[in-house]
């Protein structure tokens, strides 16, 4: 049976401080808090800088055995080199996250608004990525929204990000790959507006009909509306 595997993006919120974790929590056992109830985090930190090889050691350590962690590929990847030329710079984000052993997961790759759509591009950054790992790659620009990227995709085994960002970048539900990726924003306010119950209804429904292992994260952080939907998702999926 196909996993499903439902978490949000990132969990050092400070505002989740009442709303999900006890006020008699600290801040450093957050992880712990966190990973007993959901079995798997979205990793942004990696977005924004590269963490020292014993922030991973620790992160692998601190999380039970099945846990597992998507991790955002570096900015300087996706959003100054654009994909450009990213070899160097793939293989030092790999040395850091496959410290997570058993425990990595996907890897996320965003792409910036306004970076578009090039074939030869496209094909040369993704004849560089490690075959042995899951890549999902979310794309925020229109360009992309063509029947010969998404055959890259499949080509390469590499998902297609199912991204709801209150209408703001191109949306299309789509399978490219052995498993599924969703990343929810929220759905009239970006990171701001918490899912109701028909529209989480209406996800379970969807994950139901994919027939293949997903993974879907939560990013709508404001007022800890990520994790009440996050918690409320799994119920209705009896996970």
């Amino acid at each position: 049976m196909p996993s499903i595997r439902i978490g949000t993006s990132g969990w050092t919120y400070s505002h989740w401080k009442g709303p999900f974790y006890p006020s008699d929590c600290p801040k450093n056992r957050w992880l712990e808090y966190y990973s007993r109830h959901f079995d798997t985090v979205e990793l942004n930190a990696t977005f924004y800088r590269q963490p020292k090889p014993i922030t991973f050691t620790n992160w692998k350590k601190r999380t039970p055995d099945l846990f597992l962690w998507s991790v955002k590929a570096s900015r300087y990847i996706t959003h100054v080199k654009r994909l450009k030329d990213a070899g160097d710079s793939l293989e030092r984000f790999y040395e850091s996250a496959l410290l997570l052993g058993s425990k990595l997961g996907p890897i996320l790759i965003q792409l910036p608004p306004g970076l578009k759509y090039d074939q030869g591009l496209v094909e040369e950054f993704m004849a560089g990525l490690n075959p042995s790992l899951r890549h999902v790659m979310e794309v925020r620009n229109a360009s992309w929204m063509n029947d010969t990227f998404f055959q890259q995709l499949e080509s390469h085994g590499v998902a297609f990000c199912i991204s709801d960002t209150a209408g703001r970048y191109p949306y299309k539900e789509t399978v490219t790959a052995d498993f599924v990726y969703v990343r929810l924003h929220g759905s009239r306010k970006l990171y701001a507006s918490e899912y109701t119950e028909e529209e989480l209804a209406g996800w379970a429904e969807k994950i139901g009909r994919f027939k293949a292992d997903v993974f879907l994260y939560f990013d709508n952080d404001f007022k800890g509306y990520a994790v009440a939907n996050a918690r409320r998702l799994k119920q209705m999926l009896g996970l």
